[in-house]
């Protein structure tokens, strides 16, 4: 089976054949739709390499990520594939796991696999990596990190809008001590949401109290280390913004160990809304941070980009929004009831007050 007995049985040229099999915008939809039909029908496959060698296109993408073991990285990974196949195309995973070496070795495959652009959706890319891609004129998009310019392309996350709605929500619920716990200090994203978390505080005139900080490493053991070093000081904040929702997790987790509850003794807020948050118990309010949106923005401008002479850039903004569940709960005021019950727990003080579900 080759492309001419395609191209009879879609009674079109083989040259519209070729353009619908690389995806191109060229080809009526009705048409491109007559020529998948006939693909499928006569079950013709495509040879890769050959096309790659005729056109200069290898109809493949690349998709880096930071960390397979985190959920919204798989997410998104189903997202911009999905988009993909829709438009044709073949997706190439790479896993940094925020190693520079393992980086080193995912941009050296893409460059070999010869993709057609490749999205960059972690916070952790060297220069001189970069222009391994751009000296090749490889489209790239970037999350938070790139310059919008000729075939480069910059999804913004907007991290403070996220974090105010989480700060709001803790403030709306009574919360005036309220902890934080970031992600490595060493990426651009846990940098920005943690100095949204500052600003957040100062503009809503909430006293910050440095003792309520702690570091994390965007997983649930980073979490769960940084809550119990913030449970063993002599003051606790009664509410936690976590960096992201694994953090959120592992943050529950250690606030359990110390046989205290959640929202009743210390609300939690995650970042990112994966899709095991609505499962923990209690269900996280979280930021939800849409991963399909994230997907198509980027396969898209990729795309684009690849269609364009030359190449153009853009920069897109993903708003995030507040998921209300039941880790977060409303303070109980001093000398109320509950409180006193609450208080024959011995050593255990927190910022000014306890609070209820």
């Amino acid at each position: 089976m080759n492309i001419r007995e395609v191209a009879r049985v879609a009674r079109v040229s083989t040259a519209t054949v070729s353009r619908t099999i690389n995806g191109s915008d060229k080809v009526a939809p009705e048409t491109a739709e007559r020529v998948r039909e006939a693909i499928h029908k006569l079950k013709f496959y495509p040879n890769n390499n050959a096309r790659a060698l005729g056109s200069g296109r290898s109809s493949l993408y690349g998709l880096i990520i930071s960390d397979i073991t985190n959920p919204f990285f798989p997410e998104l990974v189903r997202s911009f594939e999905e988009i993909a196949v829709q438009y044709g195309q073949e997706v190439l995973v790479a896993n940094t796991n925020y190693d520079p070496i393992r980086m080193e070795t995912c941009v050296r495959r893409m460059l070999q696999r010869k993709v057609d652009g490749v999205a960059i959706l972690t916070s952790e890319m060297e220069a001189h990596l970069i222009d391994e891609f751009s000296s090749r004129r490889i489209p790239m998009v970037f999350l938070d990190m790139g310059v919008p310019s000729e075939g480069i392309s910059n999804i913004v996350l907007d991290y403070p809008a996220g974090v105010d709605a989480a700060v709001q929500h803790l403030s709306d619920l009574g919360h005036v001590d309220i902890g934080f716990i970031s992600g490595p200090m060493n990426l651009t994203s846990a940098r920005i949401r943690h100095q949204a978390f500052l600003a957040s505080l100062k503009r809503k005139r909430i006293r910050l109290n440095p003792s309520f900080v702690e570091e994390g490493d965007h997983r649930m053991g980073g979490g769960h280390d940084a809550m119990a070093r913030l449970l063993n000081r002599p003051v606790r904040p009664t509410a936690i913004l976590a960096s992201n929702d694994m953090t959120a997790i592992g943050a529950m987790g250690a606030i359990f160990e110390q046989g205290l509850s959640v929202p009743e003794d210390i609300s939690v807020i995650g970042f990112d809304d994966i899709d095991l948050s609505s499962f923990t118990q209690p269900p996280l309010t979280t930021i939800r941070v849409s991963r399909p949106d994230i997907a198509r923005t980027a396969f898209r401008a990729l795309y684009s980009s690849n269609q364009d002479t030359p190449p153009q850039g853009a920069e897109f903004t993903i708003h995030p929004t507040l998921i209300e569940r039941k880790s977060t709960g409303r303070m109980i005021p001093i000398g109320s009831p509950r409180r006193q019950q609450k208080s024959g727990d011995a050593g255990i003080r927190f910022g000014k007050a306890q609070i209820t579900g």
